[in-house]
């Protein structure tokens, strides 16, 4: 089967938010009353109404100038994926396009996801349902899994003006990756390409500038042990035991304890840095 990736060059990007603009559209996400955050970066963050955010990054080159860095932020989706192992309502799963998308019939609003993901990109959604009962739903970008289905390429992808982000066959996006670091290692010595293999490497594939940490990205995310405990070891030897039912039951119930990052009883390697 075929993996795709969006590859990111952020040295080609120039700030314009025109892939901000297009995820909104094109997905028919609302407009959010943000705080002001002292420049012209709107978010901090991702949030459940805005899946991709444009980052703004002063920082100080090698020759002590000061030089703006952007970033294209939005979810990575991971081969190896945190949020996928975590979910007890098998609501978050892979596409055939290597892609990880939410099921928003099957979440509940847990909120586990949001706690094990070491990017910090999903985020939930308050509702109400017609009675006034509160709910919550997990949303996050989905790579516009609609439109690849229709032979379309993600909505960022086609309004960037300036090449910064290209689509397509995995190994040709890696090999254009090691291209352009070759390239521009000149003028950015700390030149990488940001693949993470502790997730299993990712599908959102980017060529940065500057070190990780720099961007605000965990240098060396990792799934949290208690989550690949859970998913790749407990959960298929405790259904064949117990039986499906059974270990749903107990999973809930695990999930609560291990998964939530403010239970104690959290394994504390699987955190991620702030975006």
């Amino acid at each position: 089967m075929t993996e795709y990736v969006k590859y990111v060059d952020v040295t080609k990007c120039d700030g314009c938010r025109a892939c901000m603009v297009a995820c909104k559209n094109w997905n028919d996400l609302p407009a959010e009353q943000t705080e002001f955050l002292g420049s012209v970066q709107s978010h901090k963050k991702t949030t459940a109404d805005t899946w991709n955010v444009l980052q703004y990054i002063e920082h100080d080159n090698a020759k002590g100038n000061l030089e703006y860095l952007f970033r294209h932020s939005s979810c990575f989706h991971c081969t190896d994926a945190a949020c996928e192992k975590v979910c007890p309502e098998h609501a978050i799963s892979y596409t055939k396009y290597g892609t990880v998308v939410v099921d928003q019939d099957k979440c509940v609003g847990c909120g586990y996801c949001v706690n094990n993901c070491p990017f910090e990109i999903i985020a939930l959604k308050e509702y109400k349902d017609k009675n006034g009962k509160e709910y919550r739903k997990a949303h996050k970008c989905t790579m516009c899994t609609d439109r690849l289905d229709e032979g379309l390429q993600p909505a960022c992808v086609t309004t960037c003006h300036t090449g910064a982000m290209e689509f397509g066959n995995k190994t040709d996006m890696l090999k254009k990756a090691e291209q352009r670091v070759n390239e521009i290692k000149s003028r950015f010595p700390n030149a990488n390409i940001y693949n993470p293999q502790g997730v299993g490497g990712t599908h959102t594939v980017y060529v940065l500038a500057e070190r990780p940490s720099v961007y605000g990205l965990p240098e060396n995310p990792k799934v949290p042990t208690s989550a690949v405990l859970w998913k790749d070891y407990a959960q298929p030897i405790g259904k064949m035991m117990l039986g499906a039912t059974t270990m749903a039951v107990v999973g809930a119930y695990i999930s609560n304890k291990i998964f939530n990052k403010e239970g104690k009883g959290h394994d504390e390697d699987g955190g991620g840095s702030h975006e």
